[in-house]
């Protein structure tokens, strides 16, 4: 027997005598990648993940911000306009027939007088011979409160233009078809507080009072911050720092 074959021979027999389980090599172990996670810094917002993203693709918010504008108050404006300027006419048509010329009539104890007065100025006796410039600026009012009124979406702005626009035409129309003529007219007065002639309050009339109260109004609102078209306006939080974020107080 050759040397060879004696080699092979004692290989063989080792390895048989080596047991099964050190025969079978074991598998290798392959180290799964470490999954790094990324915090977001103080302040950050965290990434969303790509199922979130998808879900937010699938269903969209639903409603809006930008709703429908409310319906403008053009209506309501027209209605308290038209009725000031119908009881302002029919009291001074009145005064006109029964209290000219007349005795002051004295009513709840004195509080309240009816008399009559034609004042061609302003409001407390200011502006006598100006009569034809405060017929301009009536004419101005009107019609500025008419073209503001498309845009005019509030409720207590409709209120309070209405009041002072049924007041000017008032006294407008007193302006223009009274004595002494066209323009140059004296507005007609009939109501006196605490004094028969005025001595403790101007003499005034229904139109005067639906000025004053719309013209009121409207400065209530302003100072609100109410706009006459519906807007309100907010002044903005102030941001404080606490913890490096920036939150609304």
């Amino acid at each position: 027997m050759s040397d060879e074959s004696k080699a092979e021979e004692k290989a063989s027999g080792k390895v048989a005598d080596e047991p099964a389980e050190a025969q079978v090599s074991e598998p290798e172990t392959v180290a799964a990648p470490a999954i790094v996670v990324e915090e977001p810094a103080a302040g950050e917002k965290p990434a969303e993940s790509p199922a979130k993203v998808e879900d937010d693709d699938e269903f969209p918010i639903s409603g809006s911000i930008s709703g429908s504008l409310p319906e403008p108050r053009t209506k309501i404006l027209a209605i308290l306009a038209a009725g000031v300027l119908a009881l302002d006419v029919l009291t001074k048509v009145v005064s006109v027939a029964f209290l000219e010329g007349a005795d002051p009539i004295k009513l709840f104890g004195g509080v309240l007088y009816l008399t009559f007065v034609r004042n061609p100025g302003a409001a407390f006796g200011l502006a006598e011979s100006m009569t034809w410039i405060l017929a301009l600026i009536a004419f101005g009012v009107a019609g500025f409160i008419v073209w503001i009124s498309r845009n005019l979406r509030s409720q207590g702005w409709a209120v309070g233009l209405g009041l002072v626009l049924g007041g000017a035409v008032g006294n407008l129309a007193d302006r223009l078809f009274r004595e002494p003529g066209p323009m140059r007219g004296h507005v007609v007065d009939f109501l006196s507080l605490f004094d028969p002639y005025g001595r403790v309050w101007p003499v005034f009339n229904v139109a005067d009072m639906a000025i004053v109260c719309g013209g009121v109004t409207i400065i209530i609102l302003a100072l609100l911050q109410h706009d006459y078209d519906g807007t309100v306006h907010k002044r903005a939080e102030p941001l404080v720092e606490q913890d490096g974020l920036q939150e609304s107080k």
